[in-house]
């Protein structure tokens, strides 16, 4: 879920997933295409990080897929067919460099009369699902929720929901819905009776509510566990059980912390359970705390982070979404954003996911892509993809990298093949037909489109959103940055630029993109990998390293050190090769776009200023 949700708030709480259904898994399904000998390994959390099999760290880019399940349009799904399915994924891989997705499904649809799972919704969310893992795509499915659901609803009203469907709704007594004075639909999540009333029930069982909606959950991961192949279903990385809980209303003496202790983690240990049961007991859940708990308006902020939920170890992951109120507010912030202006909100993350000895993902992020704050969104988004990258500003990360910390997943809200062409009753009202943005209470965050010859196409910078990264390290990160020079209407953004103190690095990056990653080993034989950018083609790609500096690396074997090759799917993504079997040793590598055909000599020379740099900041 987007969100216009803007400052004020976001979503209540509903959605949840638990399973049951009987049946076998498919045949194993054929290699995904240009797959090498360590791809396909599944993850784990282990050590407060994504780990696969072969011990490396891995790092989930991405998008959420995608708002269109919120609408009826397409009876619930993330889209109208396989086919756009396999178009949507085939783009995000090759235009927006996405290892990973998010994807929404509907309890409304799933079990649309209670008690009765919907088989056939289940087999077309499982069908579009694996559309992604033939490309080999990471997904974690999310029952997604926002304002409870859509038939609270009147059929003229300015707003609506998503989530629960109409037999939960008809199971209560709820005032006739209004949000009062509201600017923003977010607000309908603390003004509006009607969704207070029905989030309280949910998260209170009344009527067998929540008691429903796990068990309809765990009929919807075994039936999808159970008709994945085994090699399908070790790219399903976990499941987020509820979007953007919140507690409705809370009782009296209650607060936010309390509301997290006593209400939602029990509920989070329910939906583990049924994990386990649906034969997902190897896979981590994704929990959301309090949907407050990191608002940056401090009205809107509420105690929270599962503070009270101890060590949550490997079968969970510390999930949250970030969106800057303030920006969006179009008035608490005048300005746009600059180098690290979200350092410290997303350094809270990871300090939060380690102290409960875990991993995070930031699942929602995003910012409105037309509207009166829209031309906020380059600076917005380029600052907290910098912010996932490291904790350190730009300004200081070459001083002082080792303080960078974890390099965090994420997936930006959203990626919508339909935005702007959708065909939506609002409501269910033939008089209200949306068809603009995401079709979704104004909102308009969707980083693609299809033209009119139905190709798919990027609706924001390339250079932002198709980025370096480490997606998987064998061994333990250290430090990372990756400098996009992404753009602000005709203004190139560069918020980390090489010193002058390393006038050779300086030299050979010049005004092209660079990333920079320092690891350690531990021994792995996998390589470490880095996405390639379309922006990085081999001819014009440089990488200086201690394994190695070479311009136009050469295709992978794994007796070479420093190389490229395919990313799985076929899709033409590619990625940099990384090999080094030695065990605690320090490593660097630095890729860039830059100089064209550098002499050997400027290689050589930037390589003893990086080597120097590296012990010195490092050590």
């Amino acid at each position: 879920m987007p969100n216009i949700r803007a400052r004020l708030l976001v979503v209540l709480v509903v959605l949840c997933g638990f399973l049951t259904v009987a049946g076998s898994p498919s045949a194993t399904a054929a290699t995904v295409p240009d797959s090498l000998w360590f791809d396909g390994a599944s993850l784990t959390v282990s050590n407060g990080r994504f780990t696969d099999s072969l011990g490396r760290e891995i790092v989930l880019r991405g998008y959420n897929v995608s708002g269109e399940t919120k609408l009826e349009e397409h009876d619930g799904l993330p889209f109208a067919s396989v086919a756009d399915a396999r178009k949507s994924a085939t783009a995000l891989r090759a235009l927006g460099g996405g290892n990973s997705v998010r994807l929404l499904l509907s309890w409304a649809h799933a079990e649309p009369a209670r008690g009765q799972v919907d088989t056939g919704y289940l087999a077309a969310v499982t069908d579009q699902l694996r559309a992604f893992l033939d490309l080999g795509i990471r997904v974690y499915p999310d029952f997604h929720q926002d304002l409870y659901s859509r038939y609270l609803f009147d059929d003229d009203s300015w707003y609506t929901g998503d989530g629960a469907p109409g037999w939960a709704v008809d199971a209560g007594t709820y005032p006739d819905e209004s949000c009062g004075i509201c600017f923003f639909w977010g607000q309908n999540i603390t003004q509006n009776g009607a969704v207070k009333a029905a989030s309280y029930d949910f998260w209170h069982n009344a009527h067998g509510l929540q008691d429903a909606f796990l068990a309809t959950a765990q009929q919807t991961m075994a039936y999808v566990a159970q008709h994945l192949s085994a090699g399908e279903f070790a790219g399903v990385v976990g499941f987020d059980p509820v979007n953007e809980p919140y507690a409705g209303t809370y009782d009296p003496g209650q607060t936010s912390r309390t509301w997290e202790k006593d209400v939602l983690w029990p509920f989070y240990a329910k939906f583990r359970a049924r994990m386990d049961a649906a034969g997902w007991q190897d896979k981590p859940a994704f929990v959301e705390p309090n949907l407050f708990w990191n608002a940056n308006i401090d009205s809107q902020k509420q105690v929270g982070g599962l503070l009270d939920a101890g060590p949550l170890g490997s079968r969970y992951v510390f999930n949250t979404h970030f969106y800057d109120q303030k920006a969006i507010s179009g008035i608490l912030m005048w300005g746009k954003a600059g180098d690290g202006q979200y350092a410290t909100d997303f350094g809270t993350v990871r300090d939060r996911a380690a102290a409960a000895g875990t991993t995070a993902v930031v699942s929602e992020f995003g910012h409105p892509l037309s509207g009166t704050v829209s031309d906020k969104a380059p600076t917005v988004l380029k600052a907290m993809y910098q912010a996932l990258d490291s904790r350190v500003p730009g300004a200081r990360w070459w001083s002082s990298p080792a303080t960078s910390g974890p390099v965090l997943s994420g997936s930006q809200w959203q990626w919508d093949l339909y935005n702007g062409r959708h065909h939506e009753l609002m409501n269910g009202n033939p008089g209200k037909v949306l068809t603009g943005g995401d079709a979704w209470n104004d909102e308009d965050l969707s980083a693609v489109r299809l033209d009119d010859a139905g190709t798919v196409t990027l609706r924001q910078d390339a250079r932002l959103l198709d980025r370096v990264y480490p997606s998987a390290t064998s061994g333990a990160t250290v430090a990372f940055t990756y400098e996009d020079r992404s753009r602000d209407g005709s203004t190139t953004l560069t918020w980390s630029p090489v010193p002058a103190s390393l006038p050779n690095v300086a030299q050979l990056v010049g005004s092209g993109q660079y990333g920079l990653l320092v690891w350690r080993s531990r021994g792995g034989t996998a390589p470490t990998e880095l996405h390639l950018p379309a922006s990085f083609p081999t001819a014009a790609t440089t990488v200086v390293s201690d394994l190695g500096a070479v311009s136009a690396p050469p295709v992978y074997t794994s007796t070479t050190p420093v190389a490229v090759a395919a990313e799985p799917g076929g899709t033409g993504s590619r990625r940099l090769l990384l090999t080094a079997s030695d065990t605690d040793v320090l490593h660097y590598a630095l890729v860039t776009n830059g100089a064209a055909s550098p002499s050997t000599a400027l290689l050589t020379a930037a390589r003893t200023e990086l080597a120097a740099w590296a012990a010195r900041t490092v050590g």
